[in-house]
């Protein structure tokens, strides 16, 4: 039975200092992944990254596996917050093309940093704390997708399930073109395509765009 390591922060940062240091390791971090993988990203080779000694590394994290799910949590709150706020903003927008901005959005968040990514979600040992940051991400965008398709007066036989399967299909189908490509669309006719698929589940009507 494999043992499970700790992942939780060792020390929390209660001040700006710390909370910089914190900050600068998951930085180093990141780009120790990216540059060499996550067998080869080292804690070694991220405190040298960061300019810190190993000593304040493991001050607020026990292992490479918490670095990890730090960085996981962060990358996705990050995402969330730029998708929160084109739902809130979404009354100005038709849900056709509430839903292309949605897409737009997470596509354009994966693919700046994939290979950071892919690290993260696919190739890093995943320990519990991984998935329930994954899962609070989906919870919460999907809640406030419901908002929005209640709003909208939007009808389906489960509206709850339906925003969650919308976040779940996206991020899905978003990693997975970003990483690997899907059937040779490019990106805008990925985002065209994604987004009719959504419009249609959801009951909509979504023509095609010309390419701009």
């Amino acid at each position: 039975m494999k043992r499970h390591r700790p992942t939780s922060a060792r020390k929390r940062p209660s001040q700006a200092r710390s909370q910089a240091t914190v900050d600068t390791i998951l930085d180093a971090a990141a780009q120790v992944f990216e540059a060499r993988g996550y067998a080869a990203g080292t804690t070694n080779r991220i405190a040298v990254r960061a300019g810190v000694s190993i000593g304040s590394v493991y001050e607020y994290f026990p292992n490479k596996d918490a670095i990890v799910v730090a960085l996981a949590n962060r990358e996705l709150e990050r995402e969330r917050q730029e998708i929160m706020e084109v739902l809130a903003d979404s009354p100005r927008k038709s849900l056709n093309a509430l839903l292309r901005q949605f897409v737009e959005t997470i596509v354009a968040f994966h693919a700046r940093s994939p290979a950071l990514h892919r690290i993260l979600f696919d190739e890093a040992e995943h320990p519990p704390e991984t998935h329930a940051c994954v899962l609070r991400f989906e919870e919460s965008l999907a809640h406030a997708l419901e908002a929005v398709l209640r709003k909208r007066r939007i009808v389906a036989p489960d509206r709850d399930l339906a925003a969650h399967l919308v976040v779940q299909t996206t991020e899905s189908l978003a990693h997975r073109f970003v990483l690997r490509g899907i059937h040779e669309l490019d990106q805008h006719a990925f985002i065209e395509e994604v987004t009719r698929l959504l419009a249609r589940y959801l009951g909509t009507n979504s023509r095609r765009r010309a390419p701009s």
